[in-house]
């Protein structure tokens, strides 16, 4: 948790002491909700690598990028069963997720193995936290992986609430989303979903926030933009004026270093 704000306090006396001012006057929350894979780290090419060597392991003769870069957001056992022959059936589909896991943590423990940040991330991360803004993360990866990331990079201090697989359905239903929206006292009108593929858009859609875009990950701006972005973003200047922007249309735009 982010300096153990919400640790520290009751949810509801959170919420309160935020929301309302010594003069009086209310300061809405604002909830930046953030996908990890292709948005805030660059795992493009482990994620290929994993699901390649799971797909030759499972006795397929591989899988090429342009396939699997469709799939990555989705809970693992039905992203690889879009990926699979259709007559692949369940049980051989949650071999072939097992398969992925292996191989991605066989790659962990690989000489050069890297999923850095994009460039720019951390600044608006910290820019977002110094404004006032609350931050969540809803991913397609399980507790344990996301965990393994942030601790590499030093990115749990950032975030109130993380949102996984391991909790219920994944993307595109909207509970990761929902649960944030919960966990932090937010309302759905004040808070934003970021990501890079349509699954992303389609849950932040799903429940009710705006979604803004990113190109720099797996999927395609035309892509993005089908599964309903208010607006998608080619880097983290154009995302930060976003970001800016938002906060205007909710009455809590906030000056560098200040509290909102």
């Amino acid at each position: 948790m982010r300096r153990g704000v919400l640790a520290k306090r009751n949810a509801a006396a959170y919420v309160a002491a935020k929301q309302t001012e010594p003069c009086g006057v209310s300061t809405p929350l604002k909830l930046a909700i953030w996908d990890v894979d292709g948005t805030i780290v660059d795992s493009r090419q482990v994620i290929q690598k994993a699901m390649d060597r799971a797909f030759r392991r499972a006795g397929l003769g591989g899988i090429d990028y342009d396939r699997t870069r469709t799939i990555v957001g989705l809970e693992l056992t039905e992203a690889v069963t879009r990926l699979a022959p259709p007559d692949f059936g369940p049980e051989r589909a949650v071999q072939l997720a097992g398969f992925y896991k292996e191989a991605f943590v066989e790659q962990r423990a690989e000489a050069g193995f890297e999923e850095p940040l994009y460039e720019g991330v951390r600044d608006t991360l910290e820019r977002l936290v110094e404004q006032g803004w609350l931050m969540g993360v809803a991913t397609g990866k399980a507790r344990r992986g996301l965990d393994i990331v942030f601790e590499h990079h030093d990115l749990h201090r950032y975030f109130d609430t993380l949102q996984t697989v391991d909790g219920g359905a994944g993307k595109p239903n909207p509970r990761m989303v929902l649960d944030a929206l919960r966990e932090t006292g937010t309302e759905a009108a004040h808070a934003v979903m970021i990501g890079d593929t349509g699954f992303d858009m389609a849950m932040g859609r799903n429940a009710g926030v705006h979604t803004l875009g990113v190109s720099w990950g797996f999927h395609t701006a035309d892509e993005i933009a089908d599964a309903g972005a208010h607006s998608i973003h080619d880097d983290f200047d154009a995302l930060d004026r976003a970001l800016d922007s938002f906060a205007e249309s909710v009455g809590t735009a906030a000056t560098p270093g200040e509290k909102a």
